[in-house]
């Protein structure tokens, strides 16, 4: 990688961790924090206002990424993060839990992953995307490992409202990082512009859709199941979580970096593609069958991490480099898009399946999930490299 790639990779990185940091350091305390708010005592509101983030997320992503290939990439992300930010000043200050839920759905529209993933891709070569790639959701990563340790401390300290002040502080801060230290993106006005219907329908992006949507289900239904079993079954008390998540989540970064690498620049794409995936079937089997007591839900949550951060990498880099060069908001946009449907049926179908038929059953409809996923998934070719 060049110095301009590393620096343009480690700073879009950092935008996306400021983002994420204040999304991440209200999700461990915050129906505990809004109970406490009139009208907080309607657990279907709290969570409501907990959801409200994601289903709004969802139907941004594509008109914020098409708006980005018109209109360029940095206009649109600050565009988003002020929306973000606005959205988190009003739920800083919000009198009861009906302006909590307005705050939370305002921040939800400011849904700027596709335009800063369309962003990094305009700014590097083809063969060190998934680096980059790695490199931003290596960020996510940490921030979510980060935010399960201080959250409860800085809640106890500043309260919820002032949690959300600092996400509000974190996002303008995101702004003036981008302006400083990002350079500006190419521009593809002279190429015709692709019809939003041709990669709506492309079979190839269309795989790779599915993959994130599956992922991110698979993702948010572990949450479902995992801190309760480590309370139950572990014999850790909740605020003392992150004792397993921490570890699990660094430890996976030793393994995806040797395996990124691997992927570009020898030329392994598609057996680490595939390889993933199979993990992930595997890890649900092994969660239904041995994921019992501290240690045995702590190795399958860590193998768990190693795939789920491979295939942050990999699919966002495949998208961008399959998708015509004008259109990747508008690809990158319906990617973030299943995301984040993925995300809120992976709660609803968790919370479902839990409830009436035990959590053996879940991580089976998970692993059926990734079975449809392998099988779309060995069809893949890995893109032919282009001139760019």
């Amino acid at each position: 990688m060049t110095p301009a790639e590393r620096r343009t990779g480690s700073v879009l990185a950092a935008i996306f961790g400021l983002r994420m940091l204040g999304l991440f350091l209200v999700l461990p305390v915050f129906s505990v924090l809004a109970a406490r708010l009139p009208g907080g005592d309607d657990i279907m509101l709290v969570g409501l206002a907990l959801g409200a983030y994601g289903l709004t997320q969802a139907f941004f992503q594509i008109p914020f990424g098409l708006a980005s290939d018109r209109w360029g990439r940095k206009p649109v992300i600050v565009a988003g993060l002020l929306l973000f930010a606005a959205g988190s000043f009003i739920a800083a200050t919000a009198p009861d839990i009906q302006t909590m839920i307005a705050g939370r759905i305002l921040q939800g529209a400011g849904a700027i992953s596709a335009a800063v993933s369309a962003l990094a891709a305009d700014l590097t070569r083809e063969q060190h995307r998934t680096k980059v790639m790695a490199m931003i959701g290596a960020s996510i990563g940490l921030v979510f490992a980060l935010s399960l340790v201080i959250a409860p401390p800085l809640a106890a300290l500043i309260g919820l409202s002032g949690l959300f002040v600092l996400t509000g502080a974190l996002a303008l801060g995101a702004i003036v990082l981008l302006f400083v230290a990002v350079p500006p993106a190419p521009t593809f006005a002279a190429q015709a512009r692709v019809p939003f219907a041709v990669v709506l329908f492309d079979a190839k992006l269309a795989r790779l859709n599915f993959g994130v949507f599956a992922l991110h289900l698979m993702q948010t239904a572990l949450w479902v199941v995992v801190p309760p079993a480590l309370v139950a079954s572990g014999g850790l008390p909740g605020g003392e979580h992150w004792k397993v998540y921490l570890p699990a989540v660094l430890l996976s970064f030793a393994v995806m970096v040797p395996a990124i690498i691997a992927a570009e620049r020898h030329g392994k794409v598609r057996p680490i593609y595939i390889g993933a995936v199979a993990l992930l079937i595997l890890v649900q089997a092994g969660l239904a069958v041995f994921g019992t007591g501290l240690y045995g839900i702590g190795f399958w949550l860590l193998l768990f991490f190693v795939a789920f951060n491979i295939l942050e990498a990999l699919q966002p880099s495949l998208i961008s480099r399959l998708a015509p060069p004008a259109a990747k908001g508008a690809a990158l946009g319906i990617y973030n898009t299943t995301q984040s449907l993925g995300l809120f049926l992976g709660g609803v179908l968790g919370g479902w399946l839990v409830k009436n038929f035990g959590a053996s059953t879940l991580h089976a409809a998970c692993a059926a999930i990734g079975i449809v996923w392998l099988v779309l998934a060995t069809r893949m070719q890995a893109p032919q490299s282009r001139s760019t």
